[in-house]
């Protein structure tokens, strides 16, 4: 019997998401791909998940790409078509990007696409023993999962130019001094931590915290102006949900909220 290649748990808000090929060092294979795609999807449309954990089984996060089944497709120039319900896992179409956040838990080797992932991720936990590098430029190609794009925008230009171009490793304190991580603990920590963060992120009103996530987003594709144009219209639909209703009363209340996503 085969196993699952990724695997896909509901932890009551959370849906947790594990690459799960550590034989291979989790090298992410087409299958792989299509499985996450769909885990993603799944995560995106389901009404009662607030928040999804990325991570992976055994002592990598993943070696990058399996590149023999991955050739042809480069071959190509494009990215596979996702069927519908599938979401971009790389969110390289906005149109098809995960709506919803995504903490992530990683540790050890963390290579090429599995960085590229790492970047389109919104909380990142890693493990002392974190080994992050795009080595593309070592193998004759170059990142094509969005870290051109995205490393500059979080690490400054300077910095990015320093790894992207090398295909040196950086450290977990080097990831985290440069802010791709925003926490460093022992190995065998890092999933804890991030369900941790994860239900502390589902705990909060969803439509708020969607709208949070819309917002910042905009503002990194679009621009501040096209941002800020949306900050007014946006939150007129929010302040008639019933969540925001129970926001009001838990305050007046003195008690948590208890948020339904509607």
């Amino acid at each position: 019997m085969s196993k699952d290649l990724v695997t896909v748990e509901r932890r009551g808000r959370v849906l947790l998401i594990g690459l799960n090929r550590p034989e291979k060092r989790n090298a992410l294979s087409l299958d792989m791909y299509w499985e996450l795609a769909k885990a993603y999807g799944e995560l995106d449309r389901d009404p009662e998940l607030f928040c999804g954990l990325l991570f992976a089984h055994g002592d990598h996060f993943t070696a990058g790409l399996d590149l023999v089944e991955w050739a042809g497709v480069f071959a190509e120039g494009k990215m596979p078509d996702l069927p519908e319900g599938m979401i971009d896992i790389f969110g390289l179409d906005e149109d098809r990007r995960l709506s919803k956040p995504l903490v992530m838990a990683v540790q050890g080797i963390c290579y090429t696409i599995g960085f590229e992932m790492l970047l389109c991720t919104d909380v990142r936990i890693a493990a002392s023993d974190l080994r992050l590098a795009q080595i593309e430029v070592k193998r004759g190609i170059y990142p094509v999962g969005g870290a051109t794009v995205r490393m500059f925008e979080e690490m400054g230009w300077g910095n990015a130019m320093r790894y992207l171009l090398t295909g040196d490793e950086i450290t977990a304190a080097e990831a985290y001094r440069l802010g791709l991580v925003q926490e460093v603990v022992e190995p065998g920590q890092q999933f804890d931590r991030a369900l941790d963060i994860a239900n502390r992120i589902a705990k909060q009103a969803p439509l708020g915290v969607q709208a949070a996530l819309r917002s910042a987003r905009i503002a990194r594709v679009d621009g501040t102006r096209a941002a800020l144009a949306r900050l007014m219209p946006d939150i007129a639909p929010i302040m008639k949900s019933e969540d925001a209703a129970e926001g009001v009363r838990a305050f007046v209340e003195r008690r948590e909220a208890n948020f339904k996503g509607r």
